[in-house]
Order: structure tokens, then C-alpha cells, then sequence
């Protein structure tokens, strides 16, 4: 039957969670330089629970976000620090493996502010020369619109890595990029990058199967991972947001979310996981279902 990779779940949110702090703007960083073995800890359970790719703690590593509070050169130690964590996972394991996450250099859901390409380029560049000798592929995560899209992959250019490009889509329309941009006109980047695979992350569930329908003809392994938050909140589009603004699903069960998931696969996708606010739990019934559906998890 269809082998389906199996992503896994929240990192940024779990981790907040697990450490049990006051939220900050550096989100996850702030975990990871605190309470390190969060991090190795969170990428075990997800293998534990059956999935085959650590993602690792990276999405919020960039310049910019650490220089708001003065630690900008910490940023080689701490990419060094996330990834040690996540290979470190692997290696316990026995399997798997580890995707380099390059989100937003600015901030998500924010295409506004998004840099122009060759600025772009040279900051993604930068963190893909860093990490491209200690992942197995680079994710780019959360892309709302098709400048940010643009950027991203002009930056992982000639990496020699598989690269996935993942798209953020409007919670109410999974059609429209988060900056109003029709998803569909994302096929003229995809054929002139030629990622590995496409993605729809970090929307709700709800807007994925729409998303999938325009994504699914680009020629490309395709797939999902939402997120479990009831909407995105308007204060977190201001500057320098915390997180404890946007607020978690409480219907969003294990069970449901592996409803609704399997459901794309029936629309062909073969890349399934979790976003923020879905944890080792919904990735662990996401096994589970896909097992006793007779799928093959690579």
C-alpha cells in the first residue's frame, strides 16, 4: 500500500510548554537555551510515537529575532544546539531523519515584512551553509506569501539537500495565502525552484482539504500539518509577540485530528504530521490509523 512520511508535531509550542515558563518573544529559543534537554526530550517522544523526521528547533533562528534582545551572536551556538539535539534523537532511535526548519526571517503571518530576495537569499543562505552538512533536507516552513516563497528557496539554492516548501493559508479560505495571494499562483515558483515536495502547514485543519485540491497538480509529493490554535490572534501581528495570545483548541482531540488527516490522504497527499498545538499524542493515533489502514510509514 501507499508509504506516507510521518512528520512530527509542535516543537515550538511543546517546548514552551514543557518548560512551564512565562512565554517570551523568543519562544522556543528561549526553552532551548534555558532547558536544553526539552528539546532532545520532545524530538524522542515524537519518534517514540512513530514519527520518522525530527524537526529541528531552527524555525526561529535568525538575526534579527535574537538581536531585539542583544544575543544576535549567540546565533551559530544555538543552530549548533538545536541541531545536536535533534540528531542526537535520531541517533538514539536508530532511525529517521532531520529536516533543517527555515521559517519567516521576520515574523509569521506577517508577509508585510517580509525582506527583499536578495536579502532574503543571503540571510537564508547563510543558515542553510550552517546546518546543510548535519540535516537530511530543509524545510521551509509557514511561507505567506510568494515573495517570502521566493526568497526562502532562492536562499536554499544548490544546497545539495532535498528541500520542502510548506504554505500557510488563510483559516477561512484555504485557498488565499495568508497575504491574500491565490495559493495556486505559488505553481510558477514551484516549477521554476523545483522543490522536493509541498506543503500546507500551520493553518487549522479545516482549510487544509482546499489548500491540497490546488497543491495536489503541481507535479510534486504533496501534504499537510496544521495547527490547533482557534484562529490567529490580531495581537500576535504586532511586533515582537508572545505566543500565550493565541489560544489552543479544546475539540481538537487525537482522534479528531487523525480524522481529519486521514482524510487527505484520501485526496493524495503522502506528507502528513502536526503543527502547533499538536503534540506527540496526535502523532501517536496518526500511527496508529495509518498502520491499521495498511499504510507504510517511511
Amino acid at each position: 500500500m501507499t508509504e506516507i512520511t510521518l512528520l512530527d508535531g509542535s516543537i515550538g509550542q511543546e517546548l514552551v510548554k514543557r518548560s512551564g515558563d512565562r512565554a517570551t518573544p523568543l519562544w522556543s529559543t528561549r526553552v532551548m537555551i534555558d532547558h536544553p534537554h526539552h528539546v532532545f526530550d520532545t524530538h524522542r517522544d515524537y519518534f517514540d510515537a512513530g514519527a520518522t523526521i525530527a524537526t529541528a528547533n531552527t524555525y526561529a533562528l535568525h538575526h534579527n529575532r535574537l538581536a531585539r534582545v542583544g544575543i544576535e551572536d549567540q546565533l551559530p551556538a544555538l543552530v549548533d544546539t538545536a541541531l545536536e539535539q535533534a540528531v542526537r534523537a535520531r541517533d538514539a532511535h536508530g532511525s529517521g531523519r532531520v529536516a533543517g526548519a527555515l521559517g519567516p526571517l521576520l515574523a509569521s503571518y506577517r508577509p508585510d515584512l517580509q525582506p527583499p530576495v536578495d536579502e532574503a537569499k543571503r540571510q537564508y543562505g547563510a543558515l542553510v551553509d550552517r546546518m546543510k552538512d548535519r540535516v537530511d533536507l530543509f524545510l521551509i516552513e509557514t511561507v505567506s506569501s510568494l515573495l517570502e516563497a521566493e526568497g526562502a528557496l532562492t536562499g536554499t539554492q544548490g544546497c545539495g539537500k532535498p528541500v520542502w516548501i510548506s504554505f500557510t493559508v488563510m483559516d477561512d479560505d484555504g485557498t488565499h495565502l495568508r497575504s491574500g495571494e491565490p495559493l495556486g499562483d505559488a505553481a510558477g515558483i514551484v516549477d521554476r525552484f523545483d522543490p522536493e515536495a509541498i506543503l500546507v502547514n500551520c493553518s487549522r485543519p479545516e482549510a487544509v482539504p482546499a489548500a491540497l485540491d490546488i497543491i495536489a497538480p503541481m507535479g510534486k509529493p504533496f501534504g499537510a500539518y496544521a495547527n490547533g490554535f482557534t484562529a490567529i490572534a490580531s495581537d500576535f501581528l504586532k511586533e515582537a509577540p508572545t505566543v500565550d495570545v493565541l489560544e489552543q483548541r479544546t475539540d481538537l482531540t487525537p482522534e479528531r485530528y487523525a480524522d481529519m488527516a486521514m482524510g487527505w490522504l484520501d485526496q493524495g497527499a503522502t506528507i502528513i504530521g502536526g503543527c502547533c498545538e499538536v503534540g506527540p499524542a496526535h502523532i501517536a493515533e496518526l500511527a496508529r490509523r495509518l498502520r491499521t489502514d495498511g499504510y507504510t510509514i517511511v
